[in-house]
């Protein structure tokens, strides 16, 4: 009864605490404008947009992620980029659900582990998967371990799951169009290199190829094992 108690205790206040750390996301307000400074991998935002934790469409892949570590700000023209490619995604992509990863912290700054996403213009999207010409939802709904998925050479992730690169296609495709509206560009998508040849072979993916929009070429072994299950994409100003 006793252990039973403490165990009791110990949980309170945890959430205690975890309500505490939320509290600010949960009533954060976008307005203004943002300004990211420096770069991607060396830089900081001011006045950060947060996204929203769901849309008709599209959720943020980890309650953890983002009610406690705060990795849910962009800059505000990546959010608006971000919200009407998924309205875009409704119409070009009815029925298909995506989900977001992470972003930045609300001040921007170095994010563990990762490289980049320090200046609200870095995003992961979680690749979108199929099962016998179906959508996969299932591993939308494992949180952090969405990033140790792991593809083999044609994007399988067991002999009945495999990614939808026609859908990841359409969707970079339409982020660019958006972005463009917004006084942003796709710099750099991050993607595993050995899969861009079957990206290239659908219809949205010959477009993106066509459309010059530049994925890496050139990952060091580690980096390039760990962008399969998602596609980084990092945004720059229009000159």
């Amino acid at each position: 009864m006793i252990k039973k108690k403490r165990f009791a205790i110990i949980l309170a206040l945890l959430l205690t605490v975890a309500i505490g750390i939320s509290f600010p996301q949960l009533f954060y307000k976008n307005s203004g404008n943002s300004i990211a400074h420096g770069k991607v991998h060396a830089g900081t935002l001011e006045n950060a947009f947060k996204l929203p934790y769901r849309g008709s469409n599209f959720k943020y892949f980890s309650p953890l992620s983002y009610f406690i570590l705060g990795r849910n700000y962009v800059h505000s023209s990546a959010h608006t980029t971000v919200i009407n490619s998924y309205a875009k995604c409704e119409t070009h992509l009815p029925g298909i659900k995506f989900s977001i990863m992470d972003c930045s912290k609300k001040q921007g700054g170095r994010l563990w582990p990762h490289r980049t996403h320090q200046n609200g213009l870095s995003i992961d999207f979680m690749t979108p998967l199929v099962k016998n010409g179906k959508q996969k939802r299932f591993y939308d709904g494992i949180g952090i371990f969405s990033y140790l998925l792991n593809f083999d050479s044609e994007g399988k992730l067991n002999k009945h799951v495999s990614i939808d690169f026609e859908t990841m296609a359409k969707h970079i495709l339409l982020l660019d169009i958006e972005a463009r509206k917004n006084g942003l560009k796709i710099k750099k998508v991050i993607f595993k290199i050995n899969l861009k040849d079957n990206l290239y072979s659908t219809k949205s993916g010959a477009e993106l190829k066509r459309r010059g929009i530049y994925f890496a070429k050139n990952l060091s072994p580690k980096i390039d094992k760990l962008h399969d299950d998602h596609y980084h994409i990092d945004f720059e100003f229009i000159e």
